[in-house]
């Protein structure tokens, strides 16, 4: 699938909340946080957050992307949010998206951006979530039992930034 990286803009809003719903990322009732922070990223209230998408040759947004600093950290940014339709699973456009986000961190230097992280949950729902990360050089770098819930731990993923 080829597949163009972008900034997101307003106009991309619902398709990112309907991919945040489709793949049971989020309920309908909480998908707001897309809404703040891409209002946020679009008017530079938000220092450094970023939100990309991935958009096919007839211009359908696949996947997005959010990731800003990790606050109280050292250089460290998170990969708070990255989702792909899933119709388009599997055919490169997540990779696309990691890729991209690396690389506008590379080109922001190490003074600003040294290490990323991306978190996921422990259960079955994403175990094709925590095989994706390693295959893009992320290891697991800690797990936080019980975090989501009883049999819900939150996993995390680091990755250093060369």
């Amino acid at each position: 699938m080829d597949m163009r990286i972008r900034p997101a803009t307003s106009a991309d809003i619902p398709m990112i909340k309907e991919i945040a719903v489709a793949t049971n990322m989020f309920g309908p009732d909480d998908t707001g946080f897309v809404d703040e922070t891409i209002a946020g990223f679009l008017d530079g209230s938000l220092e450094h957050h970023r939100w990309l998408v991935g958009e096919s040759d007839d211009g359908t947004v696949e996947g997005a992307a959010y990731y800003a600093p990790e606050p109280f950290s050292d250089r460290m940014w998170n990969l708070y949010f990255i989702a792909v339709s899933p119709k388009a699973q599997s055919s490169g456009v997540g990779g696309a998206l990691v890729r991209r986000v690396e690389s506008d961190l590379l080109e922001c230097g190490s003074q600003q951006a040294q290490t990323l992280i991306v978190e996921t949950s422990s259960t079955e729902q994403y175990a094709r979530t925590r095989t994706f990360y390693p295959k893009h050089g992320f290891v697991e770098e800690a797990r936080i039992r019980r975090f989501y819930g009883p049999d819900d731990d939150k996993v995390v993923f680091w990755k250093l930034l060369r």
